[in-house]
Parts: structure tokens; sequence; C-alpha cells
């Protein structure tokens, strides 16, 4: 499958900028302000696009590259949007062992995005992990709180139907 990128534009609000701004203003005279900002930043935006990026730095006087180089260092911080459906497979030995990379594949080609990415509706996204600890219903993938054992690859028209 082809990697090309999907692209969800910046939704932001002049709401969120407001918080953000005020985030900001709080932590203006901390120290170690970067890190908090930063996480502030994803609650507020649920993500760190590179726009929000910039009004960090903006606002901040720390340069881009620094913001860049700190929200894509830490695995808490995600430059993607994050669907409505969180999907989660788990790519851990068991799962692996017993077919989660096919389902990982397939859900993929039938959501038309690559792992990290969002649907360009905003519903689905979709991330590969280690282990979700259900490994005795393996393969497993997880629909936010939801576990979906002993997958197949036909399981996953009905199991994303629900979600529709």
């Amino acid at each position: 499958m082809a990697e090309k990128k999907q692209t969800v534009p910046f939704q932001g609000t002049k709401e969120q900028e407001a918080a953000l701004k005020k985030v900001i203003a709080d932590l203006q005279d901390d120290r170690g302000k970067l890190m908090p900002i930063l996480q502030k930043a994803q609650d507020i935006y649920g993500y760190l696009p590179m726009e929000v990026q910039k009004m960090i730095s903006d606002e901040t006087g720390i340069p881009l590259e620094k913001i860049y180089g700190v929200a894509t260092f830490y695995s808490q911080f995600s430059l993607s949007p994050k669907g409505r459906y969180r999907i989660s497979v788990c790519l851990g030995t068991a799962c692996y062992v017993k077919g989660s990379g096919d389902i990982y594949n397939a859900l993929m080609e039938k959501l038309g995005i690559v792992g990290g990415e969002c649907t360009p509706d905003g519903k689905f996204s979709l991330d590969a992990c280690r282990c979700v600890g259900a490994c005795g219903l393996a393969p497993v993938m997880m629909i936010n709180d939801e576990v979906y054992g002993r997958l197949t690859v036909d399981d996953l028209d009905d199991i994303l139907a629900k979600y529709e």
C-alpha cells in the first residue's frame, strides 16, 4: 500500500487559542515551561499540529525547532489528530504470531490510512501497540476502551459497522 499521508485540515477555534494563550501566560515565568505547555496544548487540541507549535513558539519565544524536537521525542505527544474512535491493534509477540499484522494491514486498506493517521472525516484513527495484556485472546485490537479478541480479517467489517 502506498504510504501517502492523509491530511486532516487544522480546525482550531478561537476558544482553543484563547485557552492556550492563557496557559502560556500562566506558565511564562516557569523555567521548565515547555513540557507543561505542550501537555496542556495537547489537552486543548487533542494533538500538536504545526499550527499549535507555531503559536507556542510565537508566544514563548522558544524556537519552533526545539518545540518540534520535544514534541516528536516524547511518545505522549501526537502530531496527528486522533479519531472519535481510536483503533489500536496489538502487534506484540502473541498477537503477531496469531495474525495481528494481517488485521493491521486490512484496517489500513479498509480505512484508507496508514498507522498514526486519522480518517479525513475524523471518525477513526489507527495505531499499533505492543501489548494490551489480553494475550489469551490473541490477536487483539481495541477501539477506544472496547477489546476485540480472537480476530480474523473477516470480523473487521462487522466490528467497524458498529461505529458507523
